[in-house]
């Protein structure tokens, strides 16, 4: 199967800009209500991604800026955990499954490491689970 038949496109996708500040990303997420968002350089490539703890840890060892302080601080500044991993294009099926374990979405790319969309994990699941056909229980109810 190919990836590509998950993909939802760069265009849809909500994303940060890697120049972005501190303010913009809080503001985009809460705006979105995404807990956590990819962030792309200028050139299009995949950075990383910022999550809503990412931002509340930055906050808390900031001694929680005011808002106008965040307006001056871009969002490189913010320490971030751990970035979703992300796959090329080609990447096999069983690997973005793999992948997807442990992200609520993976990030793709092309040969040039620019983003072009995300696989999320309700796209696999529900692939899956409307692919698995209802059995009857033997008590004869569907499951």
């Amino acid at each position: 199967m190919n990836i590509l038949y998950f993909l939802t496109p760069k265009n849809d996708v909500a994303y940060l800009m890697d120049d972005f500040t501190v303010r913009q990303a809080l503001e985009k997420m809460e705006s979105c209500s995404y807990a956590a968002l990819p962030m792309l350089g200028k050139d299009g490539v995949y950075v990383g991604t910022v999550t809503e703890g990412d931002l509340l840890r930055y906050f808390k060892h900031e001694h929680f800026p005011s808002l106008r302080e965040m307006q001056s601080r871009c969002v490189m500044e913010v320490p971030r955990c751990s970035d979703n991993v992300p796959i090329k294009v080609y990447t096999a099926m069983d690997e973005l499954v793999a992948t997807s374990l442990d992200q609520n979405f993976v990030p793709v790319t092309d040969d040039r490491g620019m983003f072009i969309g995300i696989v999320t994990r309700k796209s696999i699941i529900r692939y899956y689970f409307e692919k698995t056909e209802p059995r009857e229980h033997p008590a004869g109810e569907a499951r």
